[in-house]
């Protein structure tokens, strides 16, 4: 079943919505929430309450491209789920992992000004991004928004876990210095 079709069964409020979405997406959000949480039972319930919102959500909206809609619900519910364990669990997860390799780019966003200008720095991220060759891009993509671990990165490019690390070390000292000339750091 097509996107749309699927999207269509939301707008219908009809209950085949939520199994043909299981069907086609249930394993790409499982992922992403596993990189997330680390937990399986964790994982499985944000799953399951992407699904939940993906009901309440359409209509009124109607999701462009209904992968990224889901993902974008799953990896939100992940984290906010992963904000609520205590500090303990979260050191095994890929995206403690992966934050903690972004700390000296990107601050924590606490003060006012700072969430005001966080969609200026997600722009000045994004312009930063379409500069690099597509490999060092896709490999930061991976690692920094699906929380890839290195070892798979490595895998689905054909490079090694050292070129990946190094990859990913020259884009972040990249992304820290043109921050800096944006003003943000």
């Amino acid at each position: 079943m097509e996107d749309y079709e699927i999207v269509a069964l939301y707008w219908d409020r009809n209950e085949e919505a939520i199994a043909q979405t299981q069907q086609r997406y249930g394993g790409y959000l499982y992922k992403i929430a596993f990189q997330v949480l680390a937990s399986r039972p964790d994982s499985e319930e944000s799953v399951n309450d992407t699904y939940l919102k993906a009901w309440g959500s359409m209509p009124p909206h109607r999701p462009g491209t209904l992968r990224t809609y889901l993902g974008k619900i799953t990896r939100q519910l992940s984290i906010d789920r992963l904000r609520g364990r205590g500090r303990e669990k979260r050191r095994g997860s890929e995206y403690a992992l992966s934050l903690s390799e972004l700390e000296e780019c990107v601050s924590a966003g606490d003060t006012t000004q700072e969430r005001l200008d966080l969609r200026l720095l997600a722009e000045s991220i994004e312009d930063f991004l379409a500069t690099l060759p597509p490999e060092s891009r896709t490999a930061f993509v991976g690692r920094y928004y699906y929380l890839d671990p290195i070892r798979d990165i490595a895998g689905y490019y054909g490079m090694s876990q050292s070129k990946v690390k190094s990859l990913l070390y020259r884009a972040r000292q990249g992304l820290k210095k043109h921050l800096e000339q944006e003003g943000f750091l």
